[in-house]
Protein backbone atom coordinates (compact mmCIF):
# COMPACT_ATOMS: atom_id res chain seq x y z
CA UNK A 1 0.00 0.00 0.00
CA UNK A 2 1.29 3.27 -0.55
CA UNK A 3 0.49 6.45 1.10
CA UNK A 4 0.32 10.22 -0.52
CA UNK A 5 -0.35 13.73 1.02
CA UNK A 6 -0.42 17.26 -0.40
CA UNK A 7 2.38 19.79 0.29
CA UNK A 8 1.51 23.50 -0.86
CA UNK A 9 5.22 25.22 -1.79
CA UNK A 10 5.93 28.66 -3.34
CA UNK A 11 6.24 26.50 -6.52
CA UNK A 12 2.64 25.90 -6.16
CA UNK A 13 1.00 21.88 -4.92
CA UNK A 14 3.28 18.96 -4.59
CA UNK A 15 2.43 15.54 -3.99
CA UNK A 16 3.90 13.14 -1.39
CA UNK A 17 4.08 9.87 -1.30
CA UNK A 18 5.79 7.08 0.63
CA UNK A 19 5.41 2.76 1.06
CA UNK A 20 5.08 3.46 4.88
CA UNK A 21 8.59 3.74 6.25
CA UNK A 22 10.36 5.56 2.97
CA UNK A 23 9.37 8.35 0.84
CA UNK A 24 8.63 7.26 -2.83
CA UNK A 25 7.73 10.04 -4.50
CA UNK A 26 7.97 13.65 -4.61
CA UNK A 27 5.78 15.32 -7.74
CA UNK A 28 5.07 18.67 -8.74
CA UNK A 29 1.68 19.64 -9.78
CA UNK A 30 1.61 19.19 -13.82
CA UNK A 31 4.66 17.17 -13.70
CA UNK A 32 6.20 14.73 -16.15
CA UNK A 33 5.60 11.41 -15.21
CA UNK A 34 3.80 12.08 -12.42
CA UNK A 35 3.54 8.78 -9.88
CA UNK A 36 6.45 7.10 -11.67
CA UNK A 37 6.09 3.15 -11.27
CA UNK A 38 3.31 3.25 -8.88
CA UNK A 39 0.59 1.55 -10.80
CA UNK A 40 -1.42 1.05 -7.60
CA UNK A 41 -3.95 4.47 -5.90
CA UNK A 42 -2.51 6.55 -3.28
CA UNK A 43 -3.94 6.01 -0.07
CA UNK A 44 -4.79 9.69 1.62
CA UNK A 45 -2.73 9.97 4.93
CA UNK A 46 -1.67 13.10 6.45
CA UNK A 47 -0.12 12.13 9.65
CA UNK A 48 2.37 9.39 8.29
CA UNK A 49 5.46 9.84 9.93
CA UNK A 50 7.84 9.75 7.24
CA UNK A 51 5.46 12.47 5.17
CA UNK A 52 5.55 14.50 8.20
CA UNK A 53 9.18 14.50 8.35
CA UNK A 54 9.47 15.15 4.43
CA UNK A 55 7.03 18.39 4.79
CA UNK A 56 9.58 19.62 7.59
CA UNK A 57 12.15 19.10 5.19
CA UNK A 58 10.79 20.95 2.53
CA UNK A 59 9.45 23.76 5.39
CA UNK A 60 13.34 24.32 6.22
CA UNK A 61 14.61 24.14 2.57
CA UNK A 62 12.39 26.85 1.25
CA UNK A 63 12.61 28.79 4.15
CA UNK A 64 16.61 29.15 2.97
CA UNK A 65 17.99 26.22 5.24
CA UNK A 66 20.25 23.54 3.99
CA UNK A 67 18.21 19.88 4.86
CA UNK A 68 20.91 16.88 4.38
CA UNK A 69 19.06 14.67 2.32
CA UNK A 70 20.29 11.84 4.48
CA UNK A 71 17.69 13.22 6.84
CA UNK A 72 14.88 11.07 5.17
CA UNK A 73 14.83 8.01 3.96
CA UNK A 74 14.12 7.71 0.40
CA UNK A 75 13.12 4.50 -1.67
CA UNK A 76 12.61 5.88 -5.30
CA UNK A 77 11.34 3.35 -7.59
CA UNK A 78 13.73 2.80 -10.73
CA UNK A 79 16.27 0.48 -12.36
CA UNK A 80 19.57 -0.15 -11.22
CA UNK A 81 21.04 2.39 -14.39
CA UNK A 82 18.19 5.13 -12.77
CA UNK A 83 19.26 4.22 -9.38
CA UNK A 84 22.83 4.70 -10.49
CA UNK A 85 22.22 8.29 -11.41
CA UNK A 86 19.90 9.23 -8.89
CA UNK A 87 22.54 8.60 -6.56
CA UNK A 88 24.64 10.78 -8.41
CA UNK A 89 22.37 13.33 -8.60
CA UNK A 90 22.52 13.47 -4.54
CA UNK A 91 25.62 14.36 -4.19
CA UNK A 92 25.25 17.79 -5.95
CA UNK A 93 25.87 20.33 -3.64
CA UNK A 94 23.21 23.08 -2.86
CA UNK A 95 23.36 25.84 -4.45
CA UNK A 96 25.78 24.16 -7.27
CA UNK A 97 24.75 22.87 -10.64
CA UNK A 98 26.82 19.96 -13.22
CA UNK A 99 26.23 19.18 -16.52
CA UNK A 100 24.65 15.32 -17.82
CA UNK A 101 27.64 15.09 -19.43
CA UNK A 102 29.94 15.21 -16.12
CA UNK A 103 27.12 12.44 -14.53
CA UNK A 104 27.52 10.50 -17.87
CA UNK A 105 31.48 10.66 -17.43
CA UNK A 106 30.66 9.65 -13.47
CA UNK A 107 28.37 6.98 -14.28
CA UNK A 108 30.63 5.40 -17.11
CA UNK A 109 33.44 5.17 -14.01
CA UNK A 110 31.13 3.11 -11.83
CA UNK A 111 29.80 0.72 -14.26
CA UNK A 112 33.18 0.32 -15.44
CA UNK A 113 32.82 1.95 -19.07
CA UNK A 114 34.58 4.28 -21.31
CA UNK A 115 31.99 6.46 -22.07
CA UNK A 116 28.21 6.99 -21.46
CA UNK A 117 25.42 8.54 -23.71
CA UNK A 118 24.27 12.27 -21.75
CA UNK A 119 20.97 11.30 -23.13
CA UNK A 120 20.74 8.39 -21.38
CA UNK A 121 21.53 9.81 -18.02
CA UNK A 122 19.15 12.50 -19.13
CA UNK A 123 16.01 10.52 -19.47
CA UNK A 124 17.04 9.23 -15.66
CA UNK A 125 16.99 12.38 -13.95
CA UNK A 126 13.99 13.29 -15.95
CA UNK A 127 12.40 10.24 -14.36
CA UNK A 128 13.76 11.41 -11.20
CA UNK A 129 10.29 10.57 -8.73
CA UNK A 130 11.53 12.24 -5.77
CA UNK A 131 12.40 15.83 -7.24
CA UNK A 132 13.73 18.85 -5.01
CA UNK A 133 14.87 16.28 -2.38
CA UNK A 134 16.76 14.46 -4.62
CA UNK A 135 18.06 17.51 -6.79
CA UNK A 136 17.52 16.84 -10.37
CA UNK A 137 17.18 20.85 -10.69
CA UNK A 138 20.55 21.23 -10.31
CA UNK A 139 21.56 19.49 -13.99
CA UNK A 140 22.15 21.67 -16.78
CA UNK A 141 23.56 21.52 -20.15
CA UNK A 142 26.90 21.74 -20.81
CA UNK A 143 26.44 25.01 -23.36
CA UNK A 144 24.93 26.67 -20.21
CA UNK A 145 21.15 25.59 -21.21
CA UNK A 146 18.31 24.59 -18.57
CA UNK A 147 17.14 22.32 -20.10
CA UNK A 148 15.51 19.29 -19.00
CA UNK A 149 13.37 19.49 -15.54
CA UNK A 150 9.93 17.77 -15.79
CA UNK A 151 8.65 19.98 -13.68
CA UNK A 152 8.85 22.99 -15.93
CA UNK A 153 11.52 25.30 -16.78
CA UNK A 154 9.96 28.09 -15.01
CA UNK A 155 10.65 25.77 -11.51
CA UNK A 156 13.87 24.50 -12.21
CA UNK A 157 14.49 28.53 -12.47
CA UNK A 158 12.85 29.05 -9.25
CA UNK A 159 14.92 26.43 -7.48
CA UNK A 160 17.77 27.04 -8.50
CA UNK A 161 17.36 31.03 -7.78
CA UNK A 162 16.34 29.85 -4.51
CA UNK A 163 19.39 28.25 -3.91
CA UNK A 164 21.73 30.89 -4.67
CA UNK A 165 23.02 30.29 -8.05
CA UNK A 166 24.30 32.57 -10.59
CA UNK A 167 21.83 32.32 -13.48
CA UNK A 168 23.09 35.02 -15.28
CA UNK A 169 25.58 32.55 -17.14
CA UNK A 170 22.84 30.19 -18.00
CA UNK A 171 20.00 30.90 -20.74
CA UNK A 172 16.43 28.89 -21.00
CA UNK A 173 15.92 27.20 -24.23
CA UNK A 174 13.69 28.57 -26.79
CA UNK A 175 12.37 24.99 -27.78
CA UNK A 176 12.68 21.07 -26.01
CA UNK A 177 10.66 18.81 -24.55
CA UNK A 178 11.48 20.43 -20.74
CA UNK A 179 9.36 24.13 -21.14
Amino acid sequence: MYYATDYISPLGRVKLTADGEALIGLWLEGQKYFGGKVKEEFVENRSLPVLENAKDWLDRYFAGKKPEISELPLAPMGSAFQQGVWELLCEIPYGQVTTYGEIAKKMAARMGKSSMSGQAVGGAVGHNPISIIIPCHRVVGANGSLTGYAGGIKKKVKLLDHEGVDLQKFFIPKEGTAL
